[in-house]
């Protein structure tokens, strides 16, 4: 039985980890590392982490940032099937099973990505259209389509680590499209693998990077599209897309 390995970071997010935790935990896949970077949090997150002792393996230090914290995480794996879930998000029921299948049935398969919820701090289902929008992008998958736009969400995707290493890791002068950038080295490499149901739900909430610094995210998303895709087409067409999701995310946002 293939072994997954989750990667959690988080600071500060006592309000949401455990619902993480347990999102995880109760995927009763019998063969589980789950690992938690925590940046040295101030609030209840440490009292939370030491209630699920000899369940996970976690750690409480410094780090120079989320990517870099990400990078140790996924760099302690042993697993066969690596991620990392954001200490806002979580996983639904029966993801890492629906994930083993994928990978156990396509041996060429090197990574997943599955449909999302986008939800609000209370768990409440936001933001369908958008979900949508990128679900018929990813009908679409190619290197110029993600070039173009993102459309892969970051806690539905699954990669082998084998494949990791070959990719590479996180660029940590990346603060707000590290998963983008990893997702261009990917699909340089191997198509990805799309599963139509939903994996995972996506956390928007007040202190969240997509509901405060979205226009800096773009911004970022625009210099990694050009770093790996020269096509000026590709790269101008993204930039209009930015530039209307830009618009839209200024009225559903506010």
């Amino acid at each position: 039985m293939l072994k997954f390995s989750i990667i959690t970071t988080s600071y500060n997010q006592g309000q949401f980890i455990e619902q993480t935790i347990q999102s995880v935990l109760s995927q009763n896949y019998p063969n589980l590392e789950y690992i938690v970077m925590d940046g040295g949090s101030t609030d209840n997150t440490l009292s939370i982490l030491k209630k699920y002792e000899g369940k996970i393996k976690w750690f409480s230090e410094k780090d120079n940032g989320q990517s870099d914290a990400i990078n140790k995480g996924l760099r302690m794996a042993t697993g066969d099937i690596v991620a990392w879930l954001n200490s806002d998000d979580y996983y639904l029921p029966g993801t890492l099973k629906k994930v083993v299948e994928i990978f156990e049935n396509n041996k060429q398969t090197q990574w997943v990505s599955g449909d999302y919820l986008i939800v609000d701090e209370n768990g409440k289902e936001i933001q369908s259209f958008v979900r949508n929008y990128k679900k018929v992008l990813a009908s679409f998958s190619s290197f110029n389509t993600l070039s173009l736009a993102n459309y892969i969400n970051q806690p539905s995707t699954f990669w082998r680590r084998d494949f990791q290493k070959k990719a590479g890791y996180l660029n940590e002068e990346l603060h707000y499209c590290m998963d983008y950038d990893l997702w261009l080295r990917f699909i340089e490499e191997s198509p990805v693998h799309i599963i139509s149901n939903p994996l995972s739900a996506f956390r928007i909430h007040k202190a969240s990077k997509g509901k405060l610094q979205y226009g800096k995210q773009f911004k970022e998303e625009v210099q990694v599209a050009r770093k790996y895709n020269d096509n000026y087409l590709i790269i101008l067409l993204h930039k209009i897309h930015n530039l209307l999701i830009n618009l839209v995310y200024q009225v559903i946002k506010q």
